[in-house]
């Protein structure tokens, strides 16, 4: 049986985003663990989609009815599992009639799910893991694809956090920002298009098994174990079950990407899966886009600091004076404003113009002479400094430029990345990028004021001390 086409599968995530402002990440990962058999947990206060997220993701599989419920401390096991059967218990069997109930469902929606009493809770949570159901003196299997549940805040108590640990994906979904604000007002209500062929259960199967036969690569395999280091020294461990839990999901986006292999790329998920609570996302996502993919917009700051310091030795050079002609010159000076204004006596207006502008000429001439002279040994020298500064500049930018295409390349074919976050990784290497032309360009205009400085070849050959910088960083 082969894989849905990725034409197919953007299909569905167009089906699941339609309308929904700020959603792309939530649509992709409710997606992607429908074709992975996990479960998400979508944490917001209420009026955010969340349910109809859930309805959107029942449309995209087949195999099963939907499931929705809102959960309270006095609901009962009947509202979720089904009544018991009269007839069974005239046999003296104790078992419920599940159809039209959550044991019969493919997709469901729980929403305020932590709000369950401990009856309903210690039944769900094998039905959640292991797909079964107790069903009287029997077990029997169910066709549950995903269920998306809903909650307002994680929960506090300890006896929920088993449960809790059963939704691989925790998503934070909050209000629509300004930015959107405008375009939320402006949505017209419409009917949801569903022109996308569903995942069948033949399909999810298919997709198992090639999710199999994928590897995890190096580079992945390096940067999870930099990642349970990181969550380590910040006292948030991942368990075992866990890690291998987002093995299992980054494996199916990698197979219905048409990858054979796992990469870093791929721990993008770890804000949506390593978070103990919302709060502890964004840590995880700047861990991924600064520590691990290093897609950070850069500065740049020594380069910064050594063409400043460049920039400021070459204007002490240009603007120094040889004061050993300094007395000369001055005389000179003197000398030429008064026969300018001597000049002036005969016409006020043609004199004034002609002696202003023969004053301008010998001002010229006198300031060139008054600029201090430079030994070719010193102006070599300092090429010599400017030309290993420029050579610095221009790895780091071969470096980053490098980086960038490597990620655009990595980024191609994407179906799960979400597009903001794709853009705003490659962005940061065109900001930095657009830094070091700018330091590189800054470098080559102090390498010309350095050679057009005044040369005279009497002067002492001795090598200027190196222009002080800090210590080398990017």
């Amino acid at each position: 049986m082969n894989l849905p086409t990725a034409a197919r599968l953007r299909a569905l995530l167009a089906q699941l985003e339609s309308g929904l402002l700020e959603r792309e990440a939530a649509a992709r990962l409710a997606l992607l663990a429908g074709l992975a058999g996990e479960h998400v947990l979508l944490i917001g206060p209420p009026g955010t989609a969340k349910s109809e997220l859930a309805r959107r993701l029942h449309r995209c599989f087949t195999g099963g009815p939907y499931f929705e419920r809102l959960l309270t401390r006095f609901s009962t096991p009947e509202e979720l599992f089904g009544p018991l059967s009269l007839k069974a218990l005239e046999d003296d069997r104790y078992e419920r009639l599940t159809s039209g109930f959550l044991p019969a469902a493919g997709i469901a929606f729980l929403d305020e799910v932590f709000k369950a009493n401990s009856a309903i809770l210690n039944a769900l949570l094998t039905l959640l893991n292991e797909r079964e159901f107790d069903n009287g003196s029997g077990r029997v299997r169910t066709p549950l694809v995903c269920v998306v549940a809903a909650s307002n805040e994680v929960p506090a108590d300890d006896a929920l956090l088993a449960f809790f640990d059963r939704f691989l994906l925790r998503v934070a979904v909050a209000p629509v920002a300004d930015a959107s604000f405008t375009a939320l007002l402006a949505l017209e209500p419409s009917a949801l298009q569903t022109t996308a062929e569903p995942v069948n259960r033949a399909e999810l199967s298919a997709i198992v098994d090639a999710a199999g036969a994928v590897r995890l690569g190096d580079e992945a395999l390096a940067a999870c174990t930099a990642l349970r280091h990181w969550l380590a020294a910040r006292g948030q461990p991942l368990s075992d079950r866990r890690w291998r839990l987002w093995v299992g999901l980054m494996r199916v986006a990698a197979a219905t990407e048409g990858r054979g292999h796992v990469d870093t790329l791929d721990l993008w998920l770890a804000p949506y899966v390593a978070a103990a609570t919302p709060d502890d996302a964004p840590a995880l996502a700047e861990w991924f886009e600064r520590d691990l993919l290093q897609a950070v917009a850069q500065t740049a700051p020594w380069l910064t600091h050594a063409v400043e310091a460049f920039e400021r030795q070459l204007d002490i050079e240009q603007s120094a004076r040889d004061d050993a002609d300094a007395d000369n010159t001055a005389g000179k000076l003197a000398l030429a404003r008064a026969i300018c204004g001597d000049g002036r006596a005969g016409d006020a207006d043609a004199g004034e113009s002609a002696g202003g502008g023969m004053l301008r000429m010998l001002s010229a001439t006198l300031e060139a002479q008054l600029r201090r002279h430079y030994s070719p040994v010193h102006i070599a020298a300092r090429l010599v400094q400017v030309d290993e500064l420029i050579a610095h500049a221009a790895e780091k930018h071969a470096d980053v430029a490098a980086r960038a295409s490597q990620l655009t390349a990595a980024t191609a074919g994407r179906i799960w990345l979400p597009p903001a976050l794709a853009g705003r990784l490659l962005n940061a290497h065109a900001q930095t990028l657009v830094v070091l032309d700018d330091l590189k360009a800054r470098l080559q205009a102090v390498r010309g004021g350095f050679a057009a400085l005044p040369v005279d070849a009497g002067q002492p050959a001795t090598v200027p001390a190196p222009v002080a910088i800090e210590s080398r960083a990017i």
